[in-house]
């Protein structure tokens, strides 16, 4: 099993920054495909970006592509979302999530596809 917990969320002003970790339990060596998402209350949970397992590749969300980053230390077993120019509409439950299964490159975007979820930490944005 891959137990993952983030770490990082808090209060921001709009315009901020705040950057979220993600650690995992277990050698990411192994190199999964993982992923960040969200969901605000009322919402359903949404994509925000993706790294593949060498980190080479990174899948971003139209609402945050250019203000968001995702990268991974697999040295470190962790995973990171440096978010700038933060908005209020970025406040949600952030989740950072694994597959560990096989899985369709196509399908990135879909929560559906990830087998193993942190607990979630709060980002809230002030306008």
């Amino acid at each position: 099993q891959v137990q993952l917990v983030e770490s990082g969320g808090g209060l921001v002003q709009a315009g901020g920054s705040l950057r979220l970790s993600c650690a995992a339990s277990e050698r990411t060596s192994r190199r999964y495909f993982m992923g960040w998402f969200r969901q605000a209350p009322g919402k359903e949970r949404e994509f925000v970006a993706a790294v593949s397992g060498s980190g080479g590749n990174t899948y971003y969300a139209d609402s945050v592509r250019g203000r968001f980053t995702t990268s991974r230390d697999n040295a470190n077993n962790t995973l990171y979302l440096q978010m700038n120019s933060l908005k209020p509409e970025d406040t949600a439950v952030y989740y950072c999530a694994a597959i560990t299964r096989p899985y369709s490159i196509g399908r990135y975007y879909r929560w559906q596809e990830y087998d193993y979820w942190g607990q979630g930490t709060q980002v809230t944005v002030s306008s």
